[in-house]
Formats: structure tokens, sequence, C-alpha cells
């Protein structure tokens, strides 16, 4: 087998030590630009290729980010990761991907990530409660939560949203259109993300009297437990228009009023949250609250590698606002004389 050329290789051709090959490929490391030019060009000549794992060894960075979650479900996951992903190797790092599904304990995920000696963590969840993410912060670890639960002091570093303001905007859209009978159905209860976005419809609606307000749960942001939760719905008396909390809850819910022969903004309105790439597909077209991901990944990357850089820095809190996007699940503004 071949294993390639060897650092041993490249330094007698170029003329010069081990050390100064393995400086040249080290950021940061004492060795001219001359030699440094020198050495890079051998390497390319010879097709060699740097020991990452050997490089982690000399400079104590072994440069991976463990980038966990809970929610492997849910399609707009696959954006997330996708997006974090390319943005952490753009910048020299590797992820790391935990599948955190069924875990409750923060110290399972921290012992692995220890075992793996990653230089940070970015926990990528809107519904692990926060202890998660300071249980890493507490064992020394750099990190940042994102999607995160909305706070203007926070323990660790959090980039997300401000969900109690996205139920805000979700119960005035659905009061513009005139909407009297309306409802959350949110994904768990126990989630904060469900949580503050129920917090904040309610309260946006808790004034207006003439309004009919009730709550319901999913047992998990799925499309499965959309459908379900808005089929128990359905053996009742529904809403007349719900904010579903997710795209992919909005999604099942509305494969369930279909399947009951009801249509979607006629008989029923909904809108969701997230705007995932599914949510504008012609046969979805729906209305619901744009959370701008990019956005929020390109600042977690920036708050982790910050932290590699200064790890006494203090924590910082990064929130982005939230548009509605209308498409077609909802009755027009009502017009006003």
């Amino acid at each position: 087998m071949n294993k390639g050329v060897t650092l041993k290789e490249v330094a007698e051709q170029a003329g010069v030590s081990r050390s100064a090959v393995s400086r040249a490929f080290t950021d940061g490391a004492s060795v001219s630009a001359k030699t440094r030019k020198k050495i890079r060009a051998v390497a390319d000549e010879l097709g060699y290729q740097p020991n990452a794992l050997a490089s982690s060894l000399t400079t104590g960075r072994t440069k991976l980010i463990g980038l966990v979650s809970n929610n492997f479900h849910n399609p707009v996951f696959l954006e997330v990761f996708d997006l974090f992903t390319r943005s952490l190797q753009d910048m020299g790092l590797r992820p790391l991907l935990v599948n955190l599904s069924d875990e409750i304990d923060p110290n399972n995920t921290l012992r692995m990530l220890q075992q793996y000696s990653v230089d940070g963590v970015i926990v990528a969840s809107s519904t692990l409660p926060p202890s998660f993410a300071q249980a890493f912060h507490d064992a020394g670890m750099p990190v940042v939560h994102s999607f995160a639960r909305a706070n203007q002091s926070p323990g660790v570093c959090i980039a997300g949203i401000d969900n109690v303001q996205c139920g805000q905007i979700a119960a005035n859209t659905l009061m513009q259109r005139g909407y009297t009978d309306i409802a959350f159905l949110g994904g768990p209860a126990s989630a904060t993300s469900t949580q503050d976005r129920l917090s904040g419809f309610v309260d946006a609606l808790s004034k207006h009297h003439q309004v009919n307000v009730t709550h319901s749960f999913a047992t998990a942001y799925t499309f499965d437990a959309g459908r379900i939760a808005m089929l128990e719905q359905l053996q009742g008396k529904p809403a007349q228009a719900y904010f579903c909390g997710d795209d992919v809850l909005s999604i099942g819910a509305l494969s369930a009023i279909q399947s009951a022969g009801l249509s979607v903004p006629d008989d029923i309105g909904l809108i969701g949250l997230n705007d995932m790439e599914m949510a504008g597909w012609q046969n979805i077209n729906l209305t619901t609250i744009r959370q701008p991901i990019k956005d929020i990944i390109t600042s977690s990357v920036d708050l982790i590698t910050s932290l590699l850089d200064e790890p006494t820095r203090a924590a910082e809190a990064r929130l982005f606002t939230c548009h509605v996007v209308e498409r077609g699940t909802l009755k027009p503004v009502l017009k006003t004389v």
C-alpha cells in the first residue's frame, strides 16, 4: 500500500530539517517566508499532504469542532448541517457530528467529545435546554449554542431568534386576516422553543377578547407528529387557523387536512416557522415566518472561532429578526376602509 510522501522525504528534497517542514505547515509557527515558500513548492512537487493528526500533537489543536444536535428527523436540519459543515471547513476546521436524538444527559456527550479532544462545541438545537451547552462550558470547552433560547445575559455564547417575538408575529398575522378562532399547534411541550412561541402567541392575543385561542402539542418536530396532531384536532371542531410553530409540523398538518377532504386556506389556515426549502414547493406553498438560518450559522461559526482565539471572552447573544413570507396557506389580509 502506498502511504504517500512523508515529511522526511520533503525535508531531504528541500534540504531542511523535518521540524522546518512541520513549521512550514503550522499557522503562526516560526519560519521565514522564503523557507516556507521553498518547502511548500517541494511539497507540491512531490504531492505531500501534512498529517492533521500529527500536526495536532505539535500545536495542541485538533481543529475538531463537535457539532451536536437532537432532531435528525426534521428536514430543515439537512440545510443546517450542510451550511455548518461547509462553513466550518471553509475556516480550516473539521466538524464531528454527534446525534443526541435520545440523549438526556450532557455528561455522556461531554465524555465522548473529550476523548476526541475537540477544540470546541456547537450545540445546534432549539429544543435542548440551556444546561446542555452550559455543561460543556463548565468543563472548559469553548461552546456556542445555536438556535438557543433568547437571553440577553447568557451563560454561553448563543445565536438564534426571539421565539416569543415569533409567536407574536404569528398572532398578529392571523389577526390581520380576520380569524377569530385560532390555535397554536406546537412541537414537544418540554422544548423551550415551543414554550416561548406559545407564550408570545398567547400574549399577543390576550387583549383581543373576541378571539378564541386554544393550543395543543405534537410529540416531536416531525411530519408524522404534525399529521397525527392535526388528525386529532379534526376529530372535534378544528380552529379556523393554526400557527404550527414549525414548517415540518405545518406540512404534516396540511397533509391531514387534505386527507380529510378539506381545503387550505378555504377551510383552515396555516402558518409555519423556518421557511425551509420544502415550504416553497408548489404543492405546499406554505405561508411561514422566515428564520434566517444562514445568518445564524455564519454567526455561530464566527463566535466559535473567536472563542478558540480568546477562550475567556465574555458570553454574547446574537439574535436575528424574523419576518413573514407570504404564500398560499392563509386568507388575504383584510382590507381597511
